[in-house]
């Protein structure tokens, strides 16, 4: 939810509180470590198919020709619509391969997968960051024309395409063994969906707040003691830009809730787990971001993974 400075083109002036140097290691740490994960994951996801693919049936055949078609699609719209940069195109497609082939069935069409709700957030984003370009580029917050930066998408997006893969598994068994069993249907699979949805009801809600906010909605405020402070401030809150995120998260973890085949209390937790990241994302803007210790994309991929945090912790529970 904070306020990101962009900078506008030909603008080479700093504006971040936290040096320069350390905000691009620390994207670079980023993309380098969450990265080789992907990376991993979707190699690991590839050879199982490999080792298999004699034993799958036409049907399950065509299901994961469609997954590898549709994430080179989505790449390739990500890229010629300007959104992101070539290496963060290719990793939304990786992204994109992960999330779909960890939650597609080949009993429903492949639309029903994570792929709903993964479009419906490239929409809602695509649009909020389009919103108001010039109100933005004034101040110096409009994002770059070349789209965002592979630290950007995997800041966003990762903790959603991992929540549904192998490392998926860690977190959501406690080291326990299940697989196989009556409860991996009834707990593991649902529980690891109800993370990846509230990612990604935390990304859309954290983008679409800051983009609408710092376009449309005035003068921002901090949380603590609602002190009002210049726009573009880290963890500055307006308003109009916070209940334009609560929409479009809402949104989000509504088609999400048929997309994934969740329960309507399973949605309401990713929901929820994801409002929450969306206001822990302002508190960490508002302290460790001002202080400079921490940059925008750590702050947001942090923020990511408390909400799929909280959303595991409230299904432990329930």
């Amino acid at each position: 939810m904070g306020e990101e400075l962009h900078g506008v083109e030909g603008d080479t002036g700093w504006r971040k509180a936290i040096p320069e140097a350390r905000d691009r290691l620390q994207s670079r740490v980023l993309v380098t470590v969450v990265g080789i994960l992907l990376t991993l994951e979707t190699v690991a996801i590839l050879r199982e198919v490999y080792s298999i693919w004699g034993e799958q049936n036409v049907r399950e055949h065509i299901l994961l020709a469609e997954i590898a078609g549709i994430s080179l699609a989505f790449a390739g719209l990500v890229l010629s619509l300007r959104a992101a940069t070539v290496s963060g195109s290719l990793f939304g497609g990786m992204i994109c391969f992960l999330l779909v082939s960890g939650t597609a069935s080949s009993q429903y069409t492949i639309v029903r997968s994570g792929l709903a709700p993964l479009a419906l957030l490239f929409v809602l984003t695509f649009l909020a960051t389009s919103a108001g370009r010039r109100e933005k580029a004034e101040v110096g917050l409009a994002e770059k024309r070349q789209g965002r930066s592979s630290a950007q998408v995997i800041a966003n997006l990762s903790i959603a395409g991992l929540a549904v893969s192998g490392l998926g598994f860690g977190p959501v068994m406690r080291g326990e063994v299940c697989c196989g069993t009556p409860d991996y249907k009834v707990w593991v699979w649902p529980a690891m969906m109800v993370m990846c949805l509230a990612a990604l009801v935390e990304a859309t809600a954290d983008t679409v707040s800051s983009e609408i906010g710092q376009a449309f909605g005035g003068v921002p405020v901090m949380l603590a003691g609602l002190r009002r402070v210049d726009v573009g401030t880290d963890g500055a809150v307006t308003l109009v830009g916070s209940g334009a995120g609560i929409i479009a998260g809402a949104l989000v973890a509504t088609v999400g809730v048929w997309a994934l085949r969740l329960s309507v209390i399973d949605g309401a937790i990713a929901f929820l787990a994801g409002i929450i990241g969306l206001f822990f994302d302002s508190l960490l803007g508002a302290t460790v971001e001002r202080r400079g210790w921490l940059g925008n994309d750590l702050v947001n991929f942090f923020s990511t993974v408390f909400a799929a945090a909280v959303a595991l912790g409230a299904r432990w529970r329930i």
